[in-house]
């Protein structure tokens, strides 16, 4: 018989169990170990043991759905981090059971909506989704760029470019509020993201520009006051930061938005293969 239990009731490596078998054929393959499964999903991620959930059969874990409560966007979200069962179990109606519960706890926790996202291809999951009421929303793309010729750094107005804190990234993210930016480009995720810089470019010490960055190459916010763009100064900010961090290649991806589509096409940025979708769940 497959029984039920939220995550925070058993041993944490049954939890690591459930994400492995689940993704042992993923369409990218997913190994990484447990201490870095536990930092990432349970920490950077946002997920919680409390609220996440594991279907287990003869105490083995066969599937696991994990999920975190956070103000989204001013939008009480539940977000479900992974949803994952063991190919040998699927089909017996284990992931309805378990995005059941998550949905149940979104309710109880008062959320407004659900939110996941899927990759572009996994059509078995995105059908699932969509069966049981998601709704595609955004369309998540990444780009990556090793060719740092292209970085001009001529510096046509004076900018000074230097380090800082947090919370100048949240005034900036304050000011653009209603511009929808992805889970992973959220002040949250990079507040807990290790190995993060965030450079500010100024004119005369007010604002112009603002960049956050992982020495894992990953650019997770990029942003040009709207009067001066096209000035150089988003390549400026590029440029430090790779010279900062010593980057042989940076990475970007966002949700659908003309403007930094525009930028990254203009900066010979590759479109990558992967791609997600963004998918909701009004409550």
């Amino acid at each position: 018989m497959i029984s039920y239990k939220r995550c925070s009731e058993i041993d944490v490596d049954l939890v690591y169990d459930a994400f492995q078998i689940g993704f042992s054929d993923y369409i990218i393959k997913v190994q990484m170990p447990k201490e870095l499964f536990i930092n990432r999903f349970f920490h950077t991620e946002g997920n919680s043991l409390e609220r996440s959930f594991i279907a287990l059969y003869k105490n083995k874990a066969i599937g696991i759905v994990l999920g975190g409560i956070k103000q989204y966007e001013g939008i009480k979200t539940m977000r479900c981090g992974t949803l994952a069962i063991d190919p040998q179990h699927r089909g017996k109606g284990i992931g309805q059971r378990l995005m059941k519960l998550h949905r149940e706890e979104a309710i109880k926790h008062k959320c407004k909506q659900l939110f996941l996202e899927v990759i572009k291809g996994n059509d078995r999951a995105i059908s699932f989704y969509k069966k049981i009421g998601y709704e595609n929303i955004f369309n998540l793309t990444y780009f990556s760029l090793s060719t740092f010729d292209v970085l001009d750094k001529s510096n046509k107005l004076g900018v000074n470019i230097k380090q800082t804190d947090i919370k100048e990234l949240k005034l900036v993210r304050e000011k653009i509020k209603d511009i929808h930016v992805n889970w992973q480009n959220d002040i949250e995720y990079i507040e807990k993201s290790k190995g993060q810089i965030t450079l500010a470019a100024y004119i005369k010490e007010k604002i112009a520009g603002i960049i956050s960055i992982n020495e894992n190459t990953r650019i997770n916010f990029l942003w040009v006051e709207n009067g001066l763009r096209h000035n150089r100064i988003g390549t400026n900010l590029i440029a430090r930061a790779v010279k900062e961090l010593n980057l042989s290649k940076v990475t970007i991806g966002f949700p659908n938005n003309a403007s930094i589509q525009g930028f990254v096409n203009y900066m010979g940025f590759k479109r990558e293969a992967i791609a997600q979708y963004e998918m909701y769940y009004t409550l």
